[in-house]
């Protein structure tokens, strides 16, 4: 079956935090003509079969507390077994409202504070602060920025021996890993994994492996769970997942933590009744079962084919108007990461860049200093092909206009 990609669903007015949040500068007018491309979740219509089960769900009326059924643990098995080859033991899986609420039960319930937790930046903004908020140390093991040989184009590789050198802290209790990385778009080799689940567990670092964007793949690239590698991996691993990104239903609330240590599972629960994230969204339980099935397969793939589009359109707009703008080959997630160091050198940083092309292309952006380097931006691909097509234009001509002045 073909899926429509292509309508343009009116959200302004939703209540949707992308389109109706106040912007954080003044804008003329009333707001109606800006393109949000920032924050990270999707302008197409959730899968027919999802809103199908969710409506069949209404029709009971009734919302109560929710008991997690079986049938649920049993879909993300099934669907992990079946489409990323990894066989999860039904006794590791633990449910809670979100991946950033796990991060933070986990955090609070392996470390203690002043604890460090490794991070690979720039990266996804929540860290930062799942981190503080539990009094832990930040410690960054930066990611090596990596030209390609093609003009305009770059990617990141893991800094092997700074890596090593601060999992072997005796304060660094966790690396906290993003798989696939946002925002830099690299989707990790078994390889990679393999190296970084050596380094962590030779010095009793354990893993914590944010795979929230694992379904969103561009062409080429394969994703795999970290705990999928190897037996050393699972063993020392934690990985957090949900379908709340690649099928769009972020707002339903539900994620999974799987642990294969009972003793961490042990923490983990009690941290998640201190946090008061014990409770899941019954429509979130419902929409992880439509999903993961043979149908969400056929949609995710279709889904993947048109953010590739997207991505190809804006590579090569900045081809031939912006090269003076690399831009990071998107190997997975539906997020452009941009380097604007043209731009900084002249004095114009990140949060400057957002705040021009808001104020005078109606475009929002995001600056790349949340996510722990000033000279980058993040754009959000994942809307029809003609708004982005306009998004990409408005972004273009605003970069070229700061570049000149």
């Amino acid at each position: 079956m073909e899926y429509d990609f292509r309508s343009i669903t009116r959200r302004r007015g939703s209540g949707s935090y992308k389109w109706d949040a106040v912007p954080p500068f003044p804008v003329s007018g009333d707001g109606d003509d800006i393109i949000p491309m920032w924050v990270a979740d999707m302008d197409f219509r959730v899968a027919p079969f999802i809103i199908e089960a969710l409506g069949k769900r209404v029709d009971h009326g009734i919302f109560g507390y929710t008991s997690v059924p079986e049938s649920f643990y049993r879909s993300t098995i099934g669907w992990f077994s079946k489409y990323h080859g990894w066989d999860i033991d039904r006794e590791w899986m633990m449910y809670t409202s979100g991946v950033v609420p796990a991060i933070s039960a986990v955090i609070k319930a392996l470390t203690s504070p002043g604890d460090e937790v490794i991070v690979q930046t720039p990266v996804y903004n929540c860290f930062f602060s799942s981190i503080r908020n539990n009094g832990c140390v930040i410690t960054e093991n930066p990611l090596l920025y990596t030209p390609t040989g093609k003009t305009g184009e770059f990617t990141y590789t893991v800094d092997w021996e700074d890596l090593e050198k601060k999992c072997s802290s005796p304060k660094a209790k966790i690396l906290l890993l993003c798989n696939p990385h946002n925002p830099a778009g690299r989707v990790w080799t078994k390889e990679e994994l393999s190296r970084m689940g050596e380094i962590a567990s030779r010095s009793g670092v354990i893993v914590v492996s944010d795979e929230i964007h694992c379904e969103l793949v561009m062409e080429g690239y394969s994703y795999s769970p970290f705990a999928s590698v190897s037996e050393k991996n699972c063993g020392n691993c934690i990985t957090l997942c949900s379908p709340s990104k690649s099928f769009n239903t972020a707002g339903l609330q539900i994620a999974n933590i799987i642990a294969p240590k009972e003793e961490w599972r042990e923490k983990i629960d009690r941290a998640i009744n201190i946090n008061e994230v014990c409770d899941v969204n019954p429509f979130g339980v419902i929409a992880l079962e439509a999903a993961y099935t043979p149908e969400g397969k056929d949609w995710l793939d279709q889904l993947c084919r048109v953010i590739g589009r997207n991505y190809s359109l804006l590579r090569e707009e900045f081809r031939s108007s912006l090269e003076e703008f690399p831009v990071c080959i998107l190997e997975g997630t539906y997020l452009a990461w941009i380097d604007c160091h043209v731009l900084m050198d002249k004095g114009i940083s990140s949060e400057k860049i957002e705040e021009e092309l808001l104020k005078e292309e109606k475009v929002w952006i995001n600056a790349g200093k949340m996510y722990g380097d000033d000279s980058f931006i993040r754009i959000n691909l994942a809307c029809p092909e003609s708004l982005c097509r306009e998004g990409i234009g408005r972004i273009v001509r605003g970069l070229r206009r700061l570049l000149s002045e």
